[in-house]
């Protein structure tokens, strides 16, 4: 009986994680649909193109809380199964990539799911499994995307940040050592999604959103080249 419950809590975090907040959000404010706006992704980076900040915002804000609500509702459903608490934040991750509610066929005929990159529901996910972690990974992830300004490279630390926040509160004995693999499995999840943007990253061509100090710096040289 303990296995159906593990499953049920598992596919449970994955149709959390595939509520299409941005989608959502953007189609309520502009009418728009987000998968039509530059990379076609529905978390908050493409909502802040599609439809402002505060779209982007709350998209991120919703996002992060599907991540820590796949792990809540699972240590609620499965209270002495650890593993299933750091597997369903994943699952998670899997449905905010690839929504179960975003089917569609491409120009080939060939059907895909569609979704985000996974960054706001794996900060939500570490949130999940140990809040304090939040007081370490979303500020960094804050001042990676406002410093760098490339989504894809926040994205990617983010998880990153979440992994050695872990082995650091593991090391001093607050969290089991499992939930390091959480950090790790969020990484990969993450960079298999970005990949078409790792690419686009080592041939220079990656967006740099212009709020960010990167993108005023690359602003003010191409308006100093200009005079």
């Amino acid at each position: 009986m303990q296995v159906v419950y593990d499953v049920v809590a598992i596919l449970a975090a994955y149709l959390i994680g595939a509520i299409p907040f941005g989608l959502l959000i953007v189609k309520l404010t502009t009418g728009k649909d987000i998968r039509e706006v530059e990379s076609g992704r529905t978390g908050g980076t493409n909502a802040m193109r599609a439809a402002g900040f505060w779209a982007g915002f709350a998209t991120a804000m919703l996002d992060i809380v599907k991540g820590a609500g796949a792990v809540w509702l699972a240590a609620w459903i499965t209270p002495d199964t650890p593993i299933v608490h750091v597997i369903a934040p994943l699952a998670a991750i899997l449905g905010h990539n690839y929504s179960i509610f975003l089917g569609e066929r491409d120009e080939n005929g060939k059907f895909r799911l569609r979704g985000g990159a996974g960054g706001a529901p794996s900060v939500g996910g570490a949130m999940g499994l140990y809040l304090p972690s939040i007081l370490i990974v979303l500020p960094l992830g804050v001042l990676t995307f406002f410093t760098i300004g490339i989504a894809s490279v926040t994205t990617m630390a983010v998880a990153l940040y979440s992994t050695l926040a872990f082995a650091y509160f593991a090391w001093q004995g607050m969290i089991p050592w499992d939930y390091v693999w959480y950090g790790i499995g969020a990484e990969l999840l993450l960079i298999w999604a970005l990949r078409p943007n790792i690419k686009r990253l080592f041939e220079g061509n990656e967006r740099v959103v212009g709020i960010s100090l990167n993108g005023w710096l690359r602003k003010r040289k191409e308006e100093r080249k200009k005079i």
